[in-house]
């Protein structure tokens, strides 16, 4: 063996130590960067020289770099961190709206419950002129916080709304980076070694891309990799990517929907599609927790302002002469709204062929939901599927229906069979809400009717509750007279105009704790009694005289009893307020708990891919000393070859 071929040993060993060295430091350079992943130098034995004496090695040979990479683990890691991206944005999203729903003073309902405890002031003085402007301020302070709270709704569907665009161009301009990355991955390839640091930043960039939106990736056998998004979109496929885009919800242009472009032409993806990513939690919030939101405050200020102004306009201003100003409402509350599908048919202005429009009936039955209307598949033209969104109940029906508190006009004419509508029954009703009245004199606290007893009554039976229900009344200025007719509750009553003519008539039985009438009402007006009528008692209903009338407190009383009245889906105004504090509560609560699970399992999976392919300082240490001590040793041998050419050297110089 010739010191040539120790000198190619140790020539071989130091570089091959020297490698070692450079991808160790290239490991300790990069510790901290995220996602990288930690390079090896792959040695291997040079092949032997056969010599009569037997085989002498020749060295080592760097074989390649390595990248310490599990691919199972890399896409959990990147999958686990979508659902938990998904998870934070939707609770971001609810803690925000959660400050909506404020409690005690500051929410809705005290005010609400403030502006209806005011008319025990006024029906305690009903003249007084500040009693009256008190219980307008308390109502402009309602009126108020409803219209903040709608404004506040618009701008957290503004900000979801940007933030969806702010995250649709960062995922174009990474699956911009990815393609590019593919082709250079690709290119490399080609030259028999890995490209670890480009695979490393494509591996960062597939995972950001995955906090916006959850990809599906297949490797190609080239080196490049291909993602898909909503079950099997292509987004980047070798080195062409696609892109996505925000455009207005179809069925609601105020929301954002997720298309993904495909060439000219854009399919749009549903919500569900997306499957998760930041992009998923805000498309998951506001289709699901901002409409709900937005129903609940909305059904409460529809409730709440149709009974205030249904009872308002029951009673009698103090405008002199009595009666020569109408009554007008208390409050301007948002019409419901049908809005009609950008793919329906259109006439040439843009219109919908087929118009729908609704209009509230019953202000208590009003559900704090969406509702999806379109033709029925199979039944006779006309006939249509309302779907509740909120707990999806259908319900058939056609033209003119009432369903829940709301009666539905559609057509003519019929809707074409793909036709769709959603129907916003309350959504928009704390939009523009208003109070309408600024005038102290404009508050309706007098009945137009008085009720009472005769004095020769011989029975107990005193009047405990006299409500009017219709306004105007059926047969104005007409006096009501009930007599009964014997013990057991039997009556007549007749109507008597201003001459004392019989202009109605009728007959009932009062029970005790009932009505009279038992059912609807005697010209506008029921009542209920406490004590026992006798034979020939008597009670008359009469025209408010224009003497009582600014003492009169009659409606102002019956505006009272709204605060206990089961005006909001069957709950009074307190209890309403609280569910919808309690509903949005536990949202926030679950979207805490699933975004704590889904952190802990992304942690658990970035661990793993991490102490696959992390660097570990004390290990990187430790092989920065071997290899040191290996090319030391390698320069020995350099170094003793060299003193034995220089041996020879002189030798055979001699």
């Amino acid at each position: 063996m010739s010191a040539s071929s120790l000198m190619s040993l140790g020539m071989k060993a130091m570089a091959a130590n020297y490698a070692g060295l450079q991808v160790t430091g290239h490991n300790i350079a990069n510790a901290n960067v995220k996602g990288y992943s930690r390079q090896l130098v792959e040695m291997q034995t040079a092949q032997g020289q056969f010599t009569g004496s037997g085989f002498f090695g020749r060295g080592v040979d760097v074989a390649t770099v390595s990248r310490a990479h599990d691919e199972f683990l890399t896409k959990e890691a990147a999958t686990t961190g979508s659902l938990a991206a998904m998870d934070a944005k939707r609770l971001e999203h609810l803690q925000r709206l959660e400050q909506l729903f404020r409690s005690g003073e500051a929410g809705l309902g005290y005010s609400a419950g403030a502006f209806v405890n005011a008319m025990a002031d006024v029906a305690n003085q009903p003249a007084d002129g500040a009693t009256r402007a008190t219980a307008l301020a308390r109502a402009g302070d309602f009126a108020q916080r409803i219209t903040s709270a709608a404004e506040e709704l618009d701008s957290i569907q503004q900000s979801v709304s940007s933030s969806i665009r702010n995250a649709v161009a960062e995922v174009n301009a990474l699956a911009k980076g990815i393609a590019l990355a593919n082709q250079r991955i690709a290119e490399v390839k080609g030259l028999g070694q890995p490209a670890n640091d480009l695979l490393d930043e494509r591996d960062r960039m597939v995972a950001k891309l995955s906090e916006h939106v959850r990809v599906t990736r297949i490797d190609n056998a080239d080196g490049s990799v291909g993602l898909f998004v909503g079950g099997g979109q292509r987004l980047v496929l070798g080195t062409q990517a696609d892109r996505l885009i925000a455009v207005p919800d179809a069925a609601d242009p105020s929301r954002m929907a997720i298309a993904i472009g495909e060439g000219d032409k854009r399919r749009v993806m549903g919500p569900e599609a997306l499957g998760g990513g930041g992009i998923a939690g805000s498309m998951q919030f506001q289709g699901q927790d901002l409409v709900t939101a937005r129903n609940e405050i909305g059904r409460y200020a529809a409730a709440v302002g149709h009974a205030v102004n249904e009872q308002q306009l029951l009673g009698l201003n103090m405008h002199t002469p009595y009666g020569s100003i109408p009554t007008q409402p208390m409050f301007a509350i948002g019409p419901p709204v049908a809005l009609a599908n950008a793919n329906n048919a259109r006439d040439a202005g843009g219109n919908p062929v087929t118009p729908v429009s609704l209009s509230v009936v019953d202000a208590r039955a009003l559900e704090p939901s969406d509702y999806d209307l379109r033709p029925t598949e199979g039944a006779p033209a006309g006939t249509y599927t309302l779907t509740r969104l909120s707990d999806g109940t259908a319900t058939s029906v056609t033209s003119g229906d009432v369903v829940d508190g709301m009666r539905i006009t559609i057509g003519p004419p019929n809707a074409a069979p793909s036709d769709k509508f959603l129907l916003q029954p309350v959504g928009r009703a704390s939009v523009g809400f208003a109070k309408l009245l600024d005038n102290p004199r404009d508050l309706a606290a007098a009945s137009p009717l008085v009720a009472d007893t005769d004095p020769a009554n011989q029975g107990t039976a005193v009047i405990a509750s006299f409500g009017v229900n219709q306004s105007p009344l059926p047969v104005p200025g007409a006096t009501a007279r009930i007599q009964f007719s014997d013990n057991n509750g039997n009556y007549t009553w007749q109507l008597l105009d201003s001459s004392n003519a019989v202009v109605g008539a009728g007959a009932g039985t009062w029970t005790p704790g009932g009505q009279i009438p038992a059912s609807g009402d005697i010209n506008g007006f029921s009542m209920r009694l406490s004590g026992v009528p006798r034979t020939g008692d008597i009670i008359t209903a009469v025209p408010t005289p224009a003497s009582a009338m600014a003492t009169n407190n009659g409606n102002a009383l019956a505006m009272l009893g709204l605060r206990d009245a089961a005006i909001v889906g069957g709950r009074d105004m307190a209890a309403a307020y609280g569910e919808s504090l309690a509903q949005i509560g536990v949202r926030v609560q679950a979207a805490e708990s699933s975004s704590e699970i889904t952190n802990a399992v992304a942690r658990q999976a970035e661990d793993a891919r991490s102490s696959k392919a992390g660097v570990n300082l004390d290990e990187e240490a430790a092989r920065l000393i071997q290899y040191q001590q290996g090319y030391q040793a390698a320069a020995r041998v350099m170094q003793t070859a060299q003193s034995l050419f220089d041996a020879l050297v002189q030798i055979a110089g001699r």
